[in-house]
């Protein structure tokens, strides 16, 4: 299942290697490369993060009193989707370095932010609060789990 045994630290090493996506594309970028494919995958990646948050973590923690907390990453999340969904779209038009770069040089901030609050605030109730049926739960999602077609972060919809 989970190979380092918490929760907290396979969800903390998806972050990382969501980042490391972004910022090895915008390194290439810099080279004067314009493959896509990391940043690509590490946004498939960041959708299917916070999927699993939202339909997994965090139901059980907003049940045992996280509510202020949940509401905030959830207001954070749609902020991050949206700002995916204009990385997405500039994408779409080519592989123009100044705006993509901007965009993902705004995502990088967003979740550094949302991460720096999530990681030792949300993260460790996880291991602490979660039942062994939702920990088992949330342990298989990670192992091979898809996000839907078509779902959407709830504080991204229009």
């Amino acid at each position: 299942m989970v190979e380092s045994g918490t929760l907290s630290s396979a969800l903390e090493r998806e972050h990382r290697e969501i980042d490391e996506g972004i910022e090895t594309f915008v390194a290439g970028l810099a080279e004067g490369r314009e493959d896509t494919t990391p940043l690509k995958r590490a946004i498939e990646g960041l959708r299917r993060h916070i999927y699993l948050e939202e339909e997994f973590l965090f139901p059980p923690l907003r049940e045992a009193g996280m509510m202020a907390p949940i509401f905030v990453m959830l207001r954070e999340h749609g902020e991050i989707w949206q700002a995916m969904d204009r990385l997405d779209a500039e994408i779409g038009k080519g592989v123009a370095a100044d705006p993509v770069r901007g965009l993902c040089a705004e995502l990088l901030d967003r979740l550094e932010q949302h991460n720096s609050k999530e990681e030792p605030i949300i993260y460790p109730q996880a291991d602490s609060v979660l039942t062994p049926e939702a920990t088992d739960h949330l342990q298989r999602f990670l192992a091979s789990g898809r996000i839907p077609e078509g779902w959407v972060c709830g504080r991204a919809k229009a």
